[in-house]
C-alpha cells in the first residue's frame, strides 16, 4: 500500500472515529496528532482538513445524487468514504480524477460490504460527470452568509421591503440565498 493510500486510511480512521462518537472531526484529529500512534501523515491531515472545510457541500453532493439513500442512513464508512472521495476529486487539485474515484472504490471494497464498491463509484462517478458545474457554483456557507444590504432593514420599513423594493424582487433574493424569514 502507497504512502497516499495509507494516509487516505488514517484520515478515514479520523473521520469515522469522530462520526461515531459524535464529535468534531477537528477534535478527533488533534487528540489523534497528540497520541502520534500511530502516526498521522500531512497528507492525512491535509485530506481531514479539506473534507471538514467543505463538509456542507460534500454532503449536500452526496445527499442530492445517492440514490434510494438518504446521507444519515448510510453506513459511516460508506459515507467517509465518499466525504474523502468527493474532496479529492472536486478540491484536491494534485490528484488525478481517476485516482480519486480508484482509491475510494478500493477502500470501500477493503472495509465495507459488498454492495458498497458499486454504490462509492457510481456516485463519485456521477460527481465526476457534473465536476464542472459543481465547481463553477459559489460554495455557500449558511452560518456565515450575510443578508444583502437591502433585506436588513425589512422588518423596519413599511411593507415587505419598503414602498421602493417590490415583494418578488425580495423574495427571490431571498429564495435564491436559501434565507427564508417565516415572521418566528
Amino acid at each position: 500500500m502507497g504512502a497516499r493510500s495509507k494516509a487516505r486510511k488514517r484520515a478515514l480512521d479520523v473521520l469515522y472515529e469522530a462520526d461515531l462518537r459524535g464529535s468534531d472531526p477537528r477534535t478527533t484529529l488533534q487528540e489523534r496528532l497528540a497520541q502520534a500512534d500511530p502516526p498521522i501523515a500531512a497528507y492525512a491531515v491535509e485530506l481531514v482538513e479539506g473534507v471538514i472545510a467543505h463538509r456542507s457541500r460534500i454532503d449536500e453532493l452526496i445527499a442530492q445524487h445517492a440514490v434510494d439513500w438518504s446521507i444519515e442512513r448510510m453506513p459511516l464508512v460508506d459515507r467517509n468514504i465518499l466525504r474523502i472521495g468527493a474532496y479529492e476529486l472536486l478540491w484536491a487539485n494534485d490528484i488525478p480524477d481517476g485516482v480519486a474515484v480508484s482509491e475510494a472504490v478500493e477502500l470501500t471494497r477493503s472495509l465495507s460490504g459488498d454492495q458498497s464498491p458499486a454504490f462509492v463509484n457510481g456516485l463519485l462517478a456521477r460527481l465526476l460527470e457534473l465536476k464542472a458545474a459543481i465547481l463553477a457554483e459559489p460554495e455557500l456557507d449558511q452560518a456565515s452568509a450575510e443578508l444583502p444590504e437591502e433585506l436588513e432593514d425589512v422588518d423596519r420599513a413599511p411593507g415587505v421591503g419598503g414602498e421602493d423594493t417590490p415583494a418578488d424582487e425580495l423574495l427571490g433574493q431571498s429564495v435564491r440565498l436559501g434565507v427564508v424569514d417565516h415572521g418566528e
